[in-house]
């Protein structure tokens, strides 16, 4: 096996991003037809990047430049050497990198598999101790890495996207279990075109059999407290803890750290509902976890918890929608109970959790699928990208 010392501009192009305008929120470069790519949308990514939460306009543009599907891109400003791969035209910001391999050089899904294994690391090393995590153009230019001839680099590349292409198909069929679970509740409660909507009256907005009910009516509540630090660990000893919503937009929460008292507890399937800092963010877990005071366990008194999790989302619209903390935006154990619901017929909850509760199982399903497939491509990412696996 013949690997050899590499920079990363022996193995194609490289060039920093382009936002030449200022001030850079000026509304008039957004809202048009050209993807932005932010460094957030790099870090969430996986292996490719389709997703985006913002757009230039024409205006945003010309100040910019469309980097061609296939870049990789590597962040060097707040999240430090996160990479992606673009899997559409897109623009981005100084604060990412843009890599083109050179085919005879360079296959550049190896690139970004070896970022995950061993450059990350190394690139962050450069940015510690500043006031803010910076990585420039030159210091990352000054690593050399071990790479292989670009034969080798597909094969090994073909191995590991193996998984991510798996991971990323189950991502897609969740998104349309989500979508199409959140389509049904607003079909029915938001639109009141339920089964049966033709022949009930509606009185003061309100169809006749309806009613709204607290928040501590419908459900059961739990209000996190936070251990003292000496108790939390990242070894796995006690239970997961979690303090609040971080990944609000993955329906299940994932575990960081742990925690060796069981003080306030939530059950596999409870809500997780932020009570501060914004209040309202949703997330389900997936195992018995110790909640902090930014969160709240709920569990449907009537074991309606799909409906219960469609009624949360429908409700917190938007953040900070109750609370006035001083500092961060809180809601008491009182007036979270206090929150009115809309809440329909027996039989109309019902009819929905027959439906709702068959996508939730689907989507805990392919969960559990998507963890056993990063753990298993994250055991076989250093011995690949080590050559200690011949491919």
């Amino acid at each position: 096996m013949s690997w050899q010392l590499r920079r990363l501009d022996e193995l194609g192009s490289v060039s920093r991003g382009r936002s030449r305008h200022r001030p850079r929120d000026a509304a008039h470069l957004y809202g048009g037809p050209h993807p932005f790519i932010q460094t957030g949308d790099v870090k969430h990514a996986g292996l490719y990047i389709t997703d985006y939460t913002q757009t230039y306009s024409d205006a945003g543009l010309e100040q910019s430049k469309l980097w061609p599907a296939g870049t990789l891109c590597i962040t060097i400003a707040a999240n430090i050497a996160d990479t992606a791969i673009l899997g559409i035209d897109a623009c981005f910001p100084d604060s990412v990198i843009g890599f083109k391999a050179d085919p005879h050089h360079a296959d550049a899904r190896f690139v970004k598999y070896l970022f995950d294994a061993t450059i990350k690391r190394r690139a962050q090393q450069f940015s510690q101790g500043a006031t803010q995590d910076n990585l420039s153009q030159e210091k990352l230019l000054s690593l050399e890495f071990n790479i292989p001839w670009v034969d080798e680099q597909t094969r090994i590349a073909d191995m590991l996207s193996a998984y991510d292409d798996l991971i990323e198909n189950n991502r897609r069929r969740m998104a349309l279990l989500e979508e199409s679970a959140r389509l049904l509740y607003r079909e029915w409660f938001v639109r009141l075109r339920f089964p049966g909507h033709e022949h009930t009256r509606i009185i003061d907005g309100v169809p006749v059999g309806w009613g709204r009910k607290s928040l501590g009516e419908l459900a059961n509540i739990t209000m996190g407290q936070s251990p003292e630090s000496k108790f939390y660990n990242e070894t796995g000893e006690g239970l997961p803890f979690h303090q609040g919503v971080a990944d609000f937009c993955d329906r299940f929460v994932k575990h960081r750290i742990y925690c060796s008292v069981q003080n306030r507890i939530a059950e596999a399937g409870d809500i997780l509902c932020s009570v501060r800092a914004p209040v309202g963010r949703l997330n389900i877990t997936m195992d018995k976890v110790v909640i902090g005071r930014g969160l709240a366990a709920l569990r449907s008194k009537t074991g309606n918890q799909s409906l219960l999790f469609q009624q949360l989302r429908a409700h917190f619209f938007k953040e900070d929608l109750i609370g006035a903390g001083a500092i961060f935006a809180s809601v008491t154990k009182k007036e979270f109970e206090a929150q009115k619901i809309l809440n329909p017929t027996v039989p109309l909850t019902t009819a929905f959790e027959e439906v709702t509760s068959q996508i939730d199982e689907q989507l805990r399903v392919l969960t559990l699928q998507n963890q056993k497939l990063r753990t298993a491509r994250d055991l076989l990412l250093p011995r690949l990208m080590s050559g200690e696996i011949a491919v």
